[in-house]
């Protein structure tokens, strides 16, 4: 018998969806608002989660990374009256196990409750994966997600397709699952299609002949055959162009080809990873990209979160390559000021992880060897800081502090912010504009430009 959590403050769903549980022999519990189902998940043994999203104290799927953190790492169905495909793709991807509308027949709920709890036993059976993380650096419930998957795609020989923002580590996973893999031995073959010339793709890949055209002196192997018995790692697939997609299709179906003025075909038993950071489906209805290719290359999906979505995972990402940078220069390990993570954990990193290890290795130049504060992270993680705090503070004002006629425009806002920066960057320095340059991270002639344009004397 499993135990089951109900969490919506429909009463009389509750207790239909929880006679439904009772015929299928279960036990089953129901919580009306978030935060009594979140704590009910968090002092209780459940195997399944069924979670509304709109609830009278807030949305479900904001609650969904807090339920899969309790104690039985419970399988989550999300369930609502108010469906919609934004909803259901952040689910998903979120790691919620399915996404069913109220209106859907109650059959339809107790398949899903029974697959659910198939997958569930047989996880169980398997027990957990010892995976070679390989560099992925955090604990946070929607890394841990995605590592579930990668340990699903290693143990399988599909073709799998990562997606995700730039810098939020796509060919790091792929090579994951490839050395999680039982072809870890053999080649890990990288191919940038965003590289590639539409003239130069199918030479690339199948290779080509001597003779085959202009500039072919020698016989050339292409990338295709150096995967062979190992994986071919289409990195931003979505830049293939088309005239390549039909026949890429049939090398993956047929795992054959033949080289650019080639007469015979050659065998490649090659395992497929792509990687993209556009909205293929998107590219589908215009046809920019082949539906059936992307059918072909997507057996198993895993989107990659943004650095801001897995927010827990900064600490211990900037411990881990600020130990690599002190482990390089030969230094030993400096104290960093607890400011010093408010600032990063509070900065949103449009550039995602890359960014992050960016800005801390220009943070480390800068604190030559001393400890780390914010003063020494790059200029524009600092102005974002204060213009957070400027907020705060306006926040706190009386809503008759200021007139609309008295609010300043959005540029007004900015210059007497960065004018303020500028201020006090040079009375800390006491006007030293070297150590001015090294704080703020700006060149010496665009400080200089600044400073002459907000006019703030040195």
């Amino acid at each position: 018998m499993k135990k089951i959590l109900i969490i919506d403050d429909d009463e009389f769903f509750c207790e239909a969806l929880a006679e439904i549980v009772r015929r299928e022999e279960h036990k089953s519990d129901c919580a009306y608002r978030l935060m009594q189902g979140l704590e009910k998940a968090r002092n209780g043994d459940y195997d399944v989660v069924f979670l509304d999203v709109q609830l009278p104290d807030g949305n479900g799927l904001n609650i969904l990374p807090d339920l899969q953190k309790s104690p039985s790492r419970p399988e989550v169905i999300i369930i609502t009256g108010m469906g919609n495909y934004s909803g259901a793709k952040l689910a998903i991807e979120s790691g919620a196990w399915d996404y069913i509308q109220k209106g859907e027949a109650f059959e339809r709920i107790r398949l899903s409750l029974r697959r659910v709890l198939e997958y569930r036993r047989n996880k169980q059976i398997a027990g957990p994966v010892a995976l070679k993380r390989n560099r992925i650096i955090g604990e946070s419930q929607s890394l841990l997600t995605c590592l579930d998957l990668v340990a699903q795609a290693a143990s399988s020989d599909v073709n799998v397709l990562i997606t995700g923002q730039t810098g939020t580590g796509k060919e790091l996973f792929a090579r994951t699952i490839h050395q999680n893999s039982a072809r870890a031995e053999k080649d890990f073959i990288v191919v940038d299609c965003a590289a590639l010339t539409e003239t130069l793709v199918e030479s690339t890949l199948f290779g080509h002949e001597r003779g085959s055209f202009t500039g072919a002196e020698k016989k050339q192997e292409g990338l295709v055959t150096l995967a062979d018995g190992g994986t071919l790692f289409l990195d931003e697939i979505g830049e293939l162009p088309m005239s390549v997609q039909k026949s890429f299709l049939r090398v993956l179906q047929e795992k054959r080809f033949r080289s650019v003025g080639g007469k015979r075909e050659t065998k490649s038993d090659f395992r497929l990873i792509s990687a993209t950071n556009r909205d293929l489906e998107n590219m589908v209805k215009s046809n920019d990209f082949r539906e059936d290719l992307l059918y072909r290359i997507r057996a198993v999906s895993i989107h990659l979160p943004t650095l801001a979505e897995r927010c827990d995972d900064i600490r211990p990402l900037t411990h881990y390559y600020l130990d690599k940078l002190y482990e390089k220069s030969g230094m030993e390990v400096k104290s960093i000021s607890s400011d010093f993570f408010e600032y990063l954990e509070a900065y949103q990193w449009p550039g995602n992880v890359r960014e992050l290890t960016h800005a801390l290795e220009s943070a480390f130049a800068a604190s030559l060897g001393g400890t780390l504060m914010p003063q020494h992270l790059p200029a524009h993680i600092r102005i974002q800081a204060a213009y957070r705090e400027l907020d705060r503070e306006s926040e706190k004002k009386p809503a008759a502090a200021a007139t609309p006629a008295q609010f300043p425009s959005f540029k007004e806002y900015r210059e007497t912010l960065t004018r303020q920066y500028l201020t006090e960057l040079i009375a800390r320095t006491k006007g030293d504009i070297r150590q001015a340059c090294r704080l703020s991270g700006f060149s010496r002639s665009r400080l200089y430009e600044l400073l002459r344009m907000y006019d703030v004397s040195v």
